[in-house]
């Protein structure tokens, strides 16, 4: 895959290639939502891709799960476990 960068732009072409259900991309989006790179922090949104990127077997994703679990809420990671299987649900 082309770099995406850390625009913007970036982030763009990371979320169409991660809806396509490419593992790297997830996981690249999931570290663009926890950095605050070209989108706005949102450790939901990241944990979301991170969960992704881990089901289409990306080994880089899983200490990265865990890492950012350390800094959430209950509630966030629930949240964040619900958007991954609502995804998943969706793009069977």
């Amino acid at each position: 895959m082309a770099s995406a960068g850390d625009g913007q732009s970036g982030a763009d072409l990371y979320r169409k290639e991660a809806e396509l259900g490419g593992a790297e991309a997830q996981y690249n989006l999931g570290v663009m939502y926890a950095q605050g790179r070209g989108v706005e922090v949102d450790l939901v949104q990241a944990l979301k891709w991170f969960n992704l990127a881990a089901v289409a077997g990306d080994g880089n994703s899983r200490q990265d799960i865990s890492q950012l679990e350390r800094k959430m809420s209950g509630e966030q990671i629930a949240q964040a476990r619900k958007l991954a299987q609502e995804w998943l649900a969706q793009h069977k």
